[in-house]
């Protein structure tokens, strides 16, 4: 029977689990039978190390349903690499991404599976509207228009990691083995041909982002690094065309300073300005290296993307039974 893994990540979300989990039961016990086979699942939560109920609350998903398979962290890892870890925990023919906070419709689960079976290895969500603040819509397209331009691959704007992706893809990314991935980009990367599915992104209705300053720029520089060598570069060519400007300045005030000995004073307003001119631009392009030695930092360290506190629920087959004994 076709088999499907559905991965949500989450971290202090006690108000949208139950939840959730009833959309995407509903979304994959509403697919047609494929071939004459009805659909089977596993619905993979991987928390964060909530500090409120949301264990308890899948505790008791648990019992109740045995599709449902919970991984909790020793501590908070992160919003880049817990939701890898559960996406690399999937068994499924297919494996689909939906973040816990009800913003990734599950009910596009239909569309995706309807497209995965015409043959497209990658199908994603593509994030049309939102009806998220107006500011903070426009700040992530000016993101997605800037890494466009900057970035060595195609990548896709306003695709937020919400999609279907098949096994081949999936076996894919446990090969490269990242351990602080991007993984927009990677999905770009791979190069599979995929279909996009457009849709309204709604407000969040119960508890509060995760996200804040520092996780979004973060995300933002992840990209960047990840998948361009263009600040690198800039960096060089600022350096010679300042040079070359401080060259010119520093031969035309010595040819004014020898035409008019007497009348322009040598004063300090020149040296002051081009000091601190000199120094900002030096500290910028320090922190775009700075940036790029920290990526190295992490690939090196070769870290593993979570540490497990505790397993719910694998012990489970695939269609939600208990395995077979030994003796069968």
């Amino acid at each position: 029977m076709p088999f499907i893994s559905v991965v949500t990540a989450c971290f202090n979300e006690e108000e949208n689990v139950r939840e959730v989990y009833a959309q995407v039961r509903d979304a994959v016990e509403s697919l047609p039978p494929r071939d004459g086979d009805p659909y089977t699942y596993e619905h993979i939560f991987i928390d964060n190390a909530s500090s409120d109920r949301t264990v308890p609350i899948l505790r008791e998903i648990c019992a109740g349903d045995a599709r449902v398979k919970v991984i909790v962290n020793t501590r908070n890892f992160g919003h880049i690499r817990s939701p890898f870890h559960g996406l690399m925990q999937a068994t499924g023919d297919a494996v689909i991404s939906v973040v816990a906070d009800l913003q990734d419709p599950p009910e596009l689960i239909r569309e995706f599976v309807r497209r995965w079976e015409e043959g497209f290895k990658i199908v994603i969500g593509i994030k049309k509207e939102s009806l998220e603040t107006k500011s903070m819509f426009f700040v992530r397209g000016l993101y997605y228009r800037l890494i466009s331009r900057l970035a060595e691959i195609p990548l896709v704007k306003d695709f937020t990691g919400f999609g279907l992706y098949d096994r081949v893809v999936m076996d894919q990314l446990r090969a490269i083995d990242d351990p602080y991935p991007y993984f927009r980009g990677l999905i770009c990367d791979l190069g599979y041909e995929r279909f996009e599915v457009p849709y309204v992104q709604p407000r969040r209705r119960r508890g509060f982002t995760k996200n804040n300053l520092y996780t979004l720029f973060d995300m933002g520089m992840l990209g960047i690094i990840n998948h361009s060598k263009v600040p690198l570069r800039l960096a060089t060519m600022a350096g010679f065309i300042m040079s070359f400007l401080s060259l010119l300045v520093a031969i035309g005030y010595l040819i004014a300073k020898l035409i008019f000995w007497d009348q322009l004073p040598l004063g300090t307003a020149p040296m002051v300005i081009g000091v601190y001119l000199l120094a900002s631009v030096l500290l910028f392009f320090i922190g775009i290296l700075g940036e790029y030695i920290g990526a190295i930092h992490t690939q090196v360290q070769k870290r593993p993307l979570v540490i497990e506190r505790e397993r719910i629920g694998f012990e489970a087959g695939r269609d939600g039974t208990a395995p077979p004994s030994p003796d069968s």
